[in-house]
């Protein structure tokens, strides 16, 4: 008798292979094929069945677009993030370490949204016992929230359409499994047909969902790739263990802006929106420290004041290291070279370390310049004005580029108390800004020779 040949499915993109290989002949990544079992060959239209129902040719100038009523969570942080709230149809995708907070903020949402729309919580992890018990800590009272802790896929898709809410919670995509499959749950192709699934759901019924996801230890969601792509948006919970504040960051958002940043502080009674982060990141001595510099960055919709901090010191051993947190490394290597050639500042001999205060990490090059002043101030000793603030991206041949949004920089840096700009000539206002000293550099060179002509006490004083 012939028995069934094993099929290899790779986990970043869901592609078959018959063999195992080192390398995935689809995506091209390394040692991501694994062994499942093979699947019941199913109908030909099932297995061609779309995400969204088919609606027919159609021209671009003929649909009828209208803008759908977002449902707020209650949590303003969170609106932020998603855009406004959630909208009809949507799907989401929380993924985040274990015990950042994921179940806590969605189980807050949807109490807080309970007593407007219909919504459901279902749980393949936890039993309702240990879900009202979270609740009873977080004092939610006595919250009607109908519960279901399931796992099995068929069952979900029944009660949804019985229960019809208008917002549903699936915690997680992971624990789900369809009886279609013989893998285990958790698996590539398990949790691929899971989400699909739900996601045609959702279409067709109008109902948000909102699906929790695991991550890998390197901190990407944990399945194939091809799950982000099925979603609308994509939303990691970031956070510190040893500190109570946690980030939501939307990496993808259908609809609404992506890089946006939302900010909240874990309490006893749950996560609490902090409506000032930049307070928060900007929690510094009031006297003037070298290699500290303040730089205006900017996730998504909001201005975000961050302290960075730099540390320079005489190298041990014959490599110097080069240490960054909340920053990219490489673009530290690279800035320290321009830093080299153009500013004639050399810090081969040196180890650098680099900090951004808060545990929040700027990818945007706006930083550039602010973490060179602050590596130069601590190479020196010699510290900043305190109420400086800094931006501008620096390229290879020493110049300092415009960044976005600069106006509205240099604004919130005037509403915190902030006397002193340094910023791109092409940011620079043209007409002063009340309370706020405006220096438009064009070069890096510019920007050295501006800082080495304050004296401490005077930059102060400006």
């Amino acid at each position: 008798m012939s028995r069934d040949r094993p099929v290899y499915l790779c986990r970043e993109c869901g592609g078959t292979s018959h063999k195992w290989q080192g390398q995935c002949p689809h995506c091209l990544a390394w040692n991501t094929l694994e062994e499942t079992a093979p699947a019941p060959v199913r109908a030909a239209a099932a297995r061609a069945q779309g995400l969204v129902p088919a609606a027919g040719l159609k021209r671009l100038n003929e649909v009828q677009a209208r803008e759908g009523v977002r449902l707020t969570t209650g949590l303003a942080e969170f609106d932020r993030v998603l855009g406004g709230g959630l909208v009809e149809g949507g799907v989401v995708l929380l993924g985040g370490d274990p015990g950042i907070g994921k179940s806590t903020l969605l189980l807050q949402a949807l109490a807080a949204m309970s007593a407007r729309v219909q919504t459901l919580y279902v749980s393949g992890e936890e039993s309702p016992e240990q879900i009202a018990l979270r609740a009873r800590r977080l004092g939610l009272g006595e919250v009607g929230l109908p519960l279901l802790a399931e796992t099995r896929l068929e069952t979900i898709l029944a009660t949804l359409a019985g229960e019809r809410p208008q917002v549903a919670v699936i915690d997680s995509i992971q624990t789900l499994y369809t009886a279609e499959l013989t893998s285990a749950p958790g698996s590539v192709a398990q949790v691929r047909e899971c989400a699909q699934a739900l996601t045609r759901h959702a279409k067709v019924s109008g109902t948000a969902l909102v699906l929790v996801g695991h991550v890998t230890k390197e901190g990407a969601l944990a399945g194939p790739r091809v799950l982000e792509h099925i979603v609308d948006t994509v939303l990691y919970f970031e956070g510190d263990a040893s500190s109570s504040f946690r980030l939501i960051r939307a990496f993808k958002n259908r609809f609404g802006a992506v890089n946006e940043l939302g900010v909240f502080a874990m309490t006893e009674r749950g996560l609490k929106g902090v409506a000032n982060p930049s307070a928060l990141f900007l929690a510094r001595e009031a006297r003037e420290v070298p290699g500290s510099c303040v730089v205006v960055a900017q996730e998504g919709t909001r201005p975000l004041l961050v302290e960075i901090q730099a540390l320079v010191d005489a190298a041990a051993g014959l490599n110097p290291r080069r240490l960054t947190v909340g920053l990219d490394p490489n673009r530290l290597a690279m800035l320290l070279a321009v830093l080299h050639r153009h500013g004639g500042i050399a810090c081969h001999d040196q180890d650098v370390f680099v900090n951004a205060v808060g545990g929040v990490r700027i990818n945007e090059p706006a930083a550039d310049l602010a973490v060179l002043m602050a590596v130069t101030s601590s190479l020196r000793n010699k510290p900043l004005p305190h109420k400086l603030a800094v931006f501008g991206e620096v390229g290879l041949g020493g110049e300092v580029r415009p960044v976005q949004r600069g106006q509205e920089r240099l604004r919130e840096a005037a509403k915190l108390g902030f006397t002193l700009a340094i910023a791109p000539k092409a940011n620079a206002p043209r007409q002063p800004m009340a309370g706020l000293s405006v220096h438009g550099v064009s070069t890096l060179t510019e920007a050295l020779e501006l800082v080495r002509s304050w004296p401490a006490a005077a930059g102060a004083a400006k």
